[in-house]
């Protein structure tokens, strides 16, 4: 298998940045949020689920991302997490960031250019100290600017992201996850070389506690001498007779001096006696605190482990979240456009209707107001039977074909329309066969 999958993996030989660790109370109130996540009706919120529900679920989910992002952006700065190194920043966001460091960067090199200066009466006479006092008041500008681009930049990225979808909000947090991964590698290479120094130490230690050891027993031998010549010499004054005599006091003298040389080895017995037991007492230490560093960084590797594989997954699963609430809206605006092509379809059946009733009503009203010769209304009554009865053949055939294409029976919808026309004569009638109504009756069609 490739080496890249090795999610574990821990260069020692990587330079990292230290970061001092302020411990506050973020991370409480995070877990302490998140533990109220919990709703036991989510069940019944998925039975019972409509568009309008995840809508609201939606929202909530943006609600409670937009306070995470929140805490953790304040988390960052309680423990000592470079703002712009665990937060993706936009285009002027970073600009303001990177515009500070730049201008402090040149402050710098202003003021080494013009400490670099040779101090002589010459420059001096160009104003060399004017312009290194001028550099220093620029360079300390320039770092307070520097010191509060952080913040400047910070406040625009809260200002943002209060407004900011879902979308951008998990970008966000997939960004802090994968600063995380960064940071916790950082921090395994971090005990790793702690672990590399108590090792060494213990090595020292060991050594400091052998040599000490060594010594004491050497100082004991000399301790053992010392004391048989003590014995001797108190042994030897006992025996002068003469407590006057010069002889005694040089006995007394001889005496002092071996009591004080076995003082100071009994002294060098217990420092050394002391510093072996300290020296052991370390060895332990180290070797308890390694074990511990070396727990953690375990921990620390499966976490970065998990955190970054789940990171790449969770991309994808962000992914396939975005497109359903975008095809969550589409599907709303779908049923939208439904409902409104249903209701236009009502409004227009409704216009024609109403436009056949009028149709059908000005011509019975211009039926009724032209005066018309009784054979020719005869005629045109005639040809309307026949017309009509041409029709009802053909609404049965219309019904039939509906009945059996729809199993629908249109026959009292036809019937209720048909009712004014029940005494209305048949196609059967013997029509006029006076020449002048038919002369007339073409005209009317005419």
């Amino acid at each position: 298998m490739s080496d890249d999958f090795d999610l574990l993996e821990t260069n020692s030989n990587e330079k990292t940045e230290k970061v001092d660790v302020n411990w506050g109370k973020a991370i409480d109130s995070m877990k302490s949020k998140l533990a109220q996540e919990d709703d036991p009706q989510v069940r019944q919120k998925i039975l019972n689920a409509t568009l309008d529900d995840v809508v609201n679920m939606a929202e909530k989910d943006r609600t409670t991302l937009l306070d995470a992002i929140k805490d953790l952006t304040d988390y960052q700065d309680e423990v000592g997490i470079i703002f712009e190194k665990f937060s993706s920043l936009n285009a002027d966001e970073q600009k303001i960031i990177d515009d500070a460091q730049k201008a402090l960067e040149r402050a710098k090199i202003e003021l080494e250019d013009a400490q670099n200066k040779p101090d002589t009466w010459w420059n001096n006479l160009w104003g060399r100290k004017s312009k290194i006092v001028k550099a220093e008041q620029e360079l300390k500008e320039a770092e307070k600017i520097r010191s509060g681009a952080d913040n400047r930049a910070k406040a625009m990225f809260q200002e943002r992201i209060e407004s900011a979808d879902v979308q951008t909000l998990l970008s966000e947090l997939s960004f802090k996850s994968q600063a995380a991964v960064t940071r916790l590698k950082e921090r395994e290479v971090e005990i790793k070389e702690v672990e590399d120094k108590l090792q060494v130490a213990i090595v020292e230690a060991t050594k400091n506690h052998t040599k000490a050891l060594e010594k004491k027993k050497e100082v004991e031998g000399q301790l053992e001498e010392q004391y048989a010549l003590l014995k001797q010499a108190r042994q030897e004054l006992e025996e002068i007779a003469d407590k006057q005599s010069t002889e005694y006091a040089q006995a007394i003298g001889k005496v002092t001096k071996l009591e004080q040389k076995v003082e100071e080895l009994e002294g060098l017995k217990n420092a050394y006696t002391t510093l072996a037991a300290s020296k052991d007492s370390f060895v332990h230490k180290h070797n308890l605190t390694i074990k511990v560093l070396t727990s953690l960084r375990s921990n620390l590797q499966t976490h970065r482990a998990k955190l970054k594989s789940d990171t790449e997954e969770r991309l994808k699963y962000y992914d396939g979240y975005i497109v359903a609430l975008k095809a969550r809206t589409d599907q709303e605006f779908a049923a939208i456009l439904e409902h409104l092509g249903v209701k236009t379809d009502e409004h227009i059946g409704e216009t024609l209707a109403a436009m056949h009733t009028a149709s059908a009503k000005a011509r019975q009203e211009m039926m009724d107001n032209i005066p018309v010769h009784e054979k020719v209304m005869q005629g045109v009554y005639s040809s309307y039977a026949e017309a009509l009865q041409e029709i009802r053949n053909k609404d049965s055939e219309i019904q039939k074909n509906f009945a059996d294409r729809y199993g629908i029976d249109m026959k009292e919808l036809f019937e209720d329309y048909y009712k004014a026309d029940a005494n209305a004569p048949t196609g059967d009638d013997t029509p006029s066969n006076d020449p002048e109504t038919e002369t007339n009756d073409d005209d009317l069609l005419s």
